[in-house]
C-alpha cells in the first residue's frame, strides 16, 4: 500500500518537472495520481509538506531562475514555458519568491554563465576553507542528465523519506557529481540526490555512495540554486590555483544546509565539497 502511494507521489512530481507550462491544477494532478481530488491533495501533503499548490509554484519558479541565467531566452519566453502565459502574473510570482524582478535577476546574474574570458581573480569570491570531513555513507536516487534538473531526483528522494519515515536516520542533504559539465556532454551527466544514512540496510529503490572523507576545500555559497555552477568556477578558478593544493581523484559534492521548501532563495546556503590530496 505504501509503495502504491510513493509511486503516485514520484509520478506527479515528475510530471509536474516534465510539464512546467501544462495544466497542474489540483484536478489534473490528482488525474496522474488516480486519485480523488480530495484525498489526493490530503496523501500529497501528508508526505511531501508541501499542497500541491506551493510545490508546483516552487519548482516553476525554479526553472524559471535557472533559465534566466543560463540561457538567452525572453522573459516573456521563460514565462510562458513555466506555465505563467501572463506575463504580469510570472512577475510578481517571481519578486515575491526571489525578492527581485526576473530582469534584474538575469541581471545581477549573468555571470552565473560562465564567461570564458574571465581568468584567475575575475570569478565572484565566495568563502572557502579547508577542513577534515568524515567518511560518509549516503543514500540516494541516480540522476543523468543537467545537473540543472536533479531537482527532480531530491524531490523524489524527499517524497521517498517522508513516506517511509527515513528523516530521523539521516544526516545532512547531499548531491553527489560524478562528472565536469565542461568535460561530458549535458546529457551524459552523471549524478545522485540524497543524504548521509545512519541506519542500516539500503532502502528500496535507493543506491548507496560512499565518500571517503578526509582533507576537504569547502565553499560556501548563498543564493539561489542558480548560482551554483558558477561557483564552481570561483573554487577552480579563483581558490584552488592560488591555494598550493591538489584536488584528489573524487567527485565534488554539495552539502545543503537549509531547506528550499521553507527558505527564500537568497538565504539558501550550500557547501561546495572539492577532496583534497
Amino acid at each position: 500500500m505504501a509503495n502504491s502511494y510513493e509511486d503516485r507521489i514520484l509520478r506527479v512530481l515528475t510530471y509536474i518537472h516534465d510539464h512546467p507550462a501544462g495544466d497542474l491544477s489540483l484536478d489534473a494532478l490528482s488525474d496522474v495520481a488516480a486519485m480523488s481530488r480530495f484525498h489526493w491533495h490530503r496523501v500529497f501533503r501528508a508526505i511531501t509538506g508541501e499542497t500541491c499548490a506551493q510545490a508546483v509554484r516552487r519548482i516553476r519558479l525554479h526553472r524559471a531562475a535557472c533559465w534566466l541565467v543560463q540561457t538567452d531566452r525572453s522573459v516573456a519566453e521563460i514565462a510562458s514555458a513555466v506555465g505563467y502565459p501572463n506575463l504580469n502574473s510570472f512577475v510578481r510570482a517571481f519578486s515575491q519568491a526571489y525578492s527581485t524582478s526576473p530582469a534584474a535577476f538575469r541581471k545581477s546574474g549573468r555571470w552565473l554563465v560562465l564567461n570564458r574570458k574571465l581568468r584567475i581573480g575575475e570569478y565572484p569570491m565566495h568563502p572557502v576553507t579547508t577542513r577534515t570531513e568524515p567518511a560518509r555513507r549516503v543514500i540516494a536516487l541516480a540522476h543523468k542528465g543537467d545537473y540543472a534538473e536533479i531537482g527532480n531526483k531530491f524531490e523524489a528522494f524527499g517524497a521517498l523519506c517522508e513516506s517511509r519515515n527515513l528523516w530521523s536516520q539521516l544526516g545532512p542533504v547531499i548531491g553527489v557529481y560524478l562528472d565536469s559539465p565542461d568535460d561530458v556532454s549535458q546529457d551524459q551527466l552523471r549524478s545522485y540526490a540524497g543524504a548521509e544514512f545512519k541506519g542500516g540496510d539500503t532502502p528500496e529503490g535507493m543506491e548507496d555512495v560512499q565518500i571517503p572523507g578526509g582533507k576537504t576545500a569547502i565553499l560556501t555559497y548563498k543564493g539561489p540554486y542558480s548560482g551554483l555552477h558558477a561557483a564552481y568556477h570561483t573554487l577552480f578558478g579563483n581558490w584552488l590555483p592560488e591555494s598550493g593544493e591538489e584536488p584528489a581523484d573524487q567527485p565534488c559534492y554539495e552539502i545543503y544546509l537549509n531547506d528550499p521548501r521553507n527558505t527564500a532563495p537568497e538565504e539558501l546556503l550550500t557547501e561546495i565539497c572539492l577532496p583534497l590530496k
